[in-house]
């Protein structure tokens, strides 16, 4: 992930998954006579669907060799590639589609802070590249965890979900959210292969949890969008929440994920009374004396 070639590798490992999951009558071939040993479409059928050699298709499979803007946009439309797959393939062979985006400091801005600060009734965090938390309000550490309690240093959001026990307690449908949070995670990897603390971070939970690994390897891409989650909190009990995802112009590696619930719901009630313990209980931060940044402190 730290190289160019290592950018081919992981394209090449990305088009072999993809390959795998169509079968031959997902893109009007025909099934043939005898069961296939391996499952999927083989190459040479992907390389004359895309109008490109056999041995130039196995060459970008084994990471040898770059491939065409024009290229790629065929080896999407015969793999099926969803929007958000297609520009992490376009992000891996390094020509990304549409608008390049720089990545930003891992800090926000006065008004970030400020829209945080007034959201009393929705659980609201700032996740920046790599999916390191950046900032928070009081409900979603009352909702989540105490963030300030974890060092800046490990403080993200995969890491959470997979390290810390209490996230498979909190979220009853914990395999989904952690599928999910890979998924996200590999968008930040395409975006930024250079990274060290991204590669670190890979490293770090591909060799302490096996589930990770194993959906690491599966190479699927999923931007942050938009979604439900369940939570089983231990003050309030059961809540179902949607939660969205926000994206700065100025500042567009940073992604504030807001949790709300539809009013008259016992999910909304719930999530009331939390935010009222959370302004009884849960700390506010004032100006930083300690040289830790004030960004990544929780917000009033």
């Amino acid at each position: 992930m730290n190289s160019d070639n290592g950018r081919l590798k992981d394209l090449g490992e990305f088009l072999r998954a993809r390959r795998g999951e169509l079968s031959p009558q997902a893109v009007g071939l025909p099934a043939g006579p005898v069961a296939r040993r391996v499952p999927g479409l083989r190459r040479e059928e992907v390389a004359r669907l895309a109008a490109i050699s056999t041995d130039y298709y196995r060459r970008l499979e084994q990471g040898r060799m770059a491939a065409s803007g024009a290229v790629l946009d065929e080896l999407a439309r015969v793999l099926r590639l969803t929007d958000d797959q297609r520009v992490y393939l376009f992000e891996l062979a390094g020509k990304p589609s549409g608008k390049a985006r720089a990545r930003s400091a891992q800090e926000i801005s006065p008004q970030l802070r400020r829209l945080l600060d007034q959201l009393p009734e929705a659980a609201a965090l700032v996740l920046g590249s790599g999916m390191d938390i950046i900032a928070w309000n009081r409900l979603a550490a009352a909702l989540i965890t105490d963030f300030a309690q974890i060092p800046e240093e490990r403080r993200n959001y995969v890491r959470m979900v997979f390290t810390d026990p209490a996230m498979r307690t909190l979220y009853p449908d914990w395999a989904d959210v952690a599928r999910k949070a890979v998924t996200n995670l590999h968008m930040d990897a395409a975006l930024h292969p250079d990274d060290p603390r991204l590669a670190e971070l890979v490293i770090e939970l591909s060799t302490q949890d096996a589930d990770f690994r194993e959906w690491w390897r599966g190479q699927h891409v999923e931007a942050k969008g938009q979604g439900t989650k369940r939570f089983h909190h231990p003050l309030v009990g059961e809540l179902t929440l949607d939660w969205d995802t926000l994206i700065c112009d100025t500042a567009p590696d940073q992604h504030v994920i807001v949790l709300t619930a539809q009013p008259g719901t016992p999910s909304h009630d719930a999530l009331r009374i939390l935010a009222s313990w959370a302004g009884e209980h849960v700390p506010a931060a004032g100006p930083s004396d300690s040289g830790t940044p004030v960004a990544a402190r929780p917000l009033r």
